[in-house]
């Protein structure tokens, strides 16, 4: 399948004719404009031209604008330049205000460069943030109160998280009520192209901008300086773009951004809002039929058409994202600077939403060249991803349940509960439950029809049984008596046995699982000397602290080296060759599979065993230590943790493709496909 790439807000691809100008600069127009012959002067013509068609476009009047690398340069300049002059006005003996003032949910170079230049020039103001309201507007009110006290503001034209439109006319007349004359800086980085501005007309003292955010390429952008406002230079050295920023242009970036200003200048190439809107409502509909249930994190009234911010409920982002990855949808769980981060959203914190959707929210965000067919496409796909959430239980189906035997692990937080499901009986066995999975747990015991037999605990639960009793509710069981073992459980044709260990209980699958609360000698000891496990008994642990399982033989030891572990995708066909009877074990959920079409790699036998699963099978593989294992997934995260999970347990011939599927396709391998 093609990819659908759906973070816009992230970066662009580049125009076309933008590629073709950027090329044509390089190649023939590659003069430096600060050169006085002809060559030199054609350079300087280009770029002139696109300054003044940008100028037109922004509205700039008689204010200044510069050409610079981009969104977070502009920032950084801009703050410098207002700090600087607000020090001249304190040495000078002039009254400042003591607040650096910042919406709460600007980008974090905002904040960030504020404290670094306050700190920097000594002026040790106080940077506070400026509250928003549940729609993500800024609170007027708040300002009102801070606007006396305030030495600049910063602000921005829409968010990159949600794309609400900040009520900038209304911050405007504020500020002239009140006679503040703080310098306001308006980050219009996601305006560009989506909403008008008439820069001169404004209040406004700076604005910077970022080429890529509107298909042009990286490293090109743009710092608007409202007439008479302070200006302090970045860079300084040759004296370029008239003494404002030094530094030979780049040119190649300048000739793509003017081709991309044109085509938003000929009304024709880019999307109206209108039609951008109709292919929200389009997304949305979609949505709504993929994820019962989905909140949509933002004001559709009060947003950009190009931006939806939503949660699904039980659903974290990381899920989400590995499905719509699996659809080869390209969607992100907020700020591309920050997503590496495993956070909840500080924009949707701000806004003051439940935890759990500021912790598992997704942003799908487009562009205004995006055309009807690839919306299309994005919503056939989505519901996919829906329908493969479904056959594997994670939201209400309608399918026929199909009961699998099998271990399975669920995690959150650092803790572990494990389900034992047994098809021959359609009966399983939850241990050592978390409220936080009570409802995956609920979804998948009620989609496969299977019975619940017992819930039990290792140890005494630290929610005190909140969590059982919210499984039996989740399931309309009534509780009679104790839901738990009392010595031994019949799972099909095995035997779940509770043993007790001090003041803990274990619960032992035959002698080929253990599950235990920690992996402490005290626990195993007294399971060993009555025989009751042997040394490959795998331990299921109620802790997730990374390892996966363990067994007895190994309980304790640190963890494998993950440097040896590493396959590089170039590296895998030799490796196959060499090794024929490797394994390659993709460790991607089920609803990754289902949402995905193909083969992932071409002419190789894969064996599909979930990370959630990874328990259950290590027993077999272990059996057979050299024959070689080969990890993957989508990342390369996940693999990594099969590999030195099995590396630890005595497997000497398990390893993991480095950067998982992503980096083979990108490196175009002949083993990869589409998927």
């Amino acid at each position: 399948m093609k990819e659908i790439y759906l973070d816009s807000n992230a970066t662009t691809c580049v125009l076309p004719a933008a590629v073709a100008a950027a090329r044509q600069a390089m190649e023939q127009g590659y003069g430096n404009p600060s050169s006085t012959h002809a060559t030199g002067l054609q350079a300087k013509a280009m770029m002139d031209g696109v300054r003044q068609r940008a100028s037109g476009l922004l509205g700039v009047g008689d204010g200044r604008l510069m050409f610079n690398s981009g969104a977070t340069e502009g920032i950084q300049t801009a703050v410098l330049s207002a700090l600087c002059a607000l020090r001249e006005r304190r040495d000078a003996g002039k009254r400042i205000g003591s607040l650096l003032l910042y919406g709460a949910t600007e980008h974090k170079a905002v904040p960030e460069s504020l404290a670094h230049w306050n700190r920097l020039l000594g002026l040790n103001l106080e940077v506070r943030k400026l509250p928003v309201d549940a729609q993500g507007r800024h609170d007027l009110q708040a300002l009102d109160a801070l606007i006396g006290d305030a030495a600049m503001l910063c602000t921005m034209a829409a968010n990159n998280e949600t794309g609400v439109v900040s009520d900038l006319s209304a911050i405007a007349q504020l500020l002239q009520e009140r006679g503040a004359d703080a310098y306001w800086m308006v980050d219009c980085v996601q305006a560009l192209g989506k909403l008008k501005l008439n820069l001169a007309a404004t209040r406004i003292d700076y604005a910077p901008f970022s080429g890529h955010k509107l298909y042009a390429p990286k490293g090109i952008g743009m710092l608007y300086v409202r007439a008479g406002a302070p200006f302090t230079p970045l860079m300084m050295g040759g004296g370029q773009e008239a003494g404002l920023r030094s530094g030979t242009e780049n040119m190649a970036g300048i000739a793509a951004l003017g081709a991309v200003l044109a085509a938003l200048d000929d009304g024709k190439t880019f999307r109206s809002h209108a039609d951008l809107a109709a292919f929200r409502e389009q997304l949305v509909a979609s949505l709504e039929r993929a994820f019962p249930g989905i909140v949509f994190n933002m004001p559709f009234d009060l947003s950009l058409p190009t931006t939806l911010n939503f949660s699904v409920p039980g659903l974290s982002s990381k899920e989400l994202l590995d499905l719509f990855d699996a659809a080869r949808v390209r969607v992100s769980s907020g700020s591309a600077c920050s997503a590496a981060k495993a956070l909840p959203s500080y924009v949707l914190e701000a806004m003051r939403v439940p935890q759990w959707r500021a912790s598992s929210a997704i942003r799908l965000s487009f562009g205004p060249l995006i055309d009807a067919a690839t919306v299309t496409a994005a919503c056939a796909r989505i519901e996919r991803c829906g329908e493969a959430l479904r056959s594997s239980c994670l939201l209400p189906s309608a399918l026929a349940p199909s009961p699998q035997d099998g271990v399975i692990q669920l995690s959150v937080d650092g803790q572990c509960t494990w389900l034992l499901s047994d098809a021959a009986s359609a009966s399983c066995v939850v241990i050592d439950p978390v409220v936080a999975l009570v409802p995956r747990l609920a979804a998948y015991i009620r989609c496969q029809h299977l019975a619940l037999r017992a819930i039990v605990h290792t140890a005494a639960p630290a929610d005190h049984g909140v969590a059982r009793l919210a499984l039996l509710q989740e399931l309309a069981i009534e509780q009679v008596g104790r839901i738990d073992i009392d010595g031994e459980l019949a799972l099909g044709q095995q035997r779940l046995r509770r043993v007790e260990c001090g003041e803990n209980h274990a619960y032992l699958l035959e002698q080929r699982f253990a599950f235990i609360g920690a992996l402490a000698p005290e626990t195993l000891r007294p399971l060993l000397d009555a025989a009751l496990v042997t040394q490959d008994t795998v331990l299921c642990s109620s802790s997730d602290d990374g390892r996966l399982c363990s067994t007895v033989r190994v309980a304790g030891e640190g963890e494998a080296s993950t440097s040896e572990l590493q396959l590089d995708a170039a590296a895998l066909p030799a490796f196959l060759r060499q090794h024929p009877d490797a394994i390659l074990v993709d460790v991607r959920e089920a609803y990754e599979h289902a949402a995905c079409a193909g083969t992932v790699f071409e002419g190789c036998a894969v064996r599909s065993v979930p990370l959630s699963r990874l328990a259950g099978q290590v027993a077999e593989w272990l059996q057979q230590p050299q024959r070689p294992l080969v990890f993957f997934c989508r990342s390369g995260n996940r693999s990594a943790r099969a590999a030195v999970c099995l590396r630890r347990l005595g497997h000497g011939a398990a390893w993991q493709l480095n950067g998982g599927m992503a980096m083979a396709e990108a490196m175009r391998h002949p083993l990869a496909i589409a998927a």
